[in-house]
């Protein structure tokens, strides 16, 4: 009878840690706060354009200091910028990437990619950086979160996606240039005026001036300065 009694405590101990689990489980899927979570540093990014007249980073912020808060991520800094998600050298965009190399914080708050990054490849050169250093990356409106193996998997595959879209206007431009050398037409740079091809040749051959003084002097580049010179060499 002790025996019956004892399996039948232990049965009820046993299923009452199941669903503490499982209550526990299912409150940090729902997003809600979590020991990890709690222990985490946020920098929050927010950018407008120079053209969005009527829109201020505030509106992006109020929603990301929400979700921090939700979270229970501590914030560690705030990066706004306004101009052009086309421009890498955004002076608060550097900034984070600064401090993410100093490990300021431990995950970059955004309201959606496009306020972070315009092009697939910044954007996965960017997370590729921070998944280096540790730091993960979440995109409020996309829902994407690095910091979950769901969000690891769908980096994986923008990479995966980059990559491929990097190799397909690689063997694009290559095969144009192919078919424009086969039907004799000029590839890269237009030549310089004639002119200049002549005092080119002139100031090298007659006052042995130096291809950087030549570049100089004409106002050209020194690789074309240099490629023209070797065309004289070979004459």
């Amino acid at each position: 009878m002790n025996r019956t009694s004892d399996s039948d405590a232990s049965d009820k101990d046993f299923s009452g840690e199941d669903s503490s689990d499982e209550g526990s489980s299912d409150e940090s899927s729902s997003g809600g706060k979590n020991r990890q979570d709690e222990q985490r540093r946020a920098g929050l990014y927010a950018r407008v354009s120079t053209g969005e007249n009527r829109q201020t980073p505030e509106t992006q912020l109020f929603h990301l200091r929400e979700y921090a808060d939700r979270r229970g991520f501590a914030i560690a800094e705030e990066y706004v910028d306004k101009g052009s998600g086309l421009d890498s050298d955004r002076p608060e965009y550097q900034r984070l990437l600064q401090d993410a190399r100093q490990r300021v914080f431990d995950v970059v708050l955004v309201w959606r990619y496009d306020r972070f990054a315009r092009f697939t490849q910044a954007l996965i050169s960017a997370l590729k950086e921070f998944q280096a250093l540790g730091i993960g990356f979440i995109s409020h409106q996309e829902q994407i979160d690095t910091t979950t193996p769901q969000g690891e998997m769908v980096f994986g595959f923008m990479a995966s996606l980059a990559q491929f879209e990097s190799s397909l206007i690689s063997e694009r431009v290559k095969a144009g240039i192919q078919r424009a050398k086969e039907e004799g037409k000029h590839v890269g740079r237009p030549p310089i005026p004639e002119d200049t091809q002549a005092e080119v040749q002139r100031l090298y051959t007659e006052e042995d001036i130096s291809i950087n003084k030549i570049s100089e002097r004409l106002d050209i580049s020194y690789g074309t300065a240099w490629n023209y010179v070797q065309e004289i060499k070979g004459e």
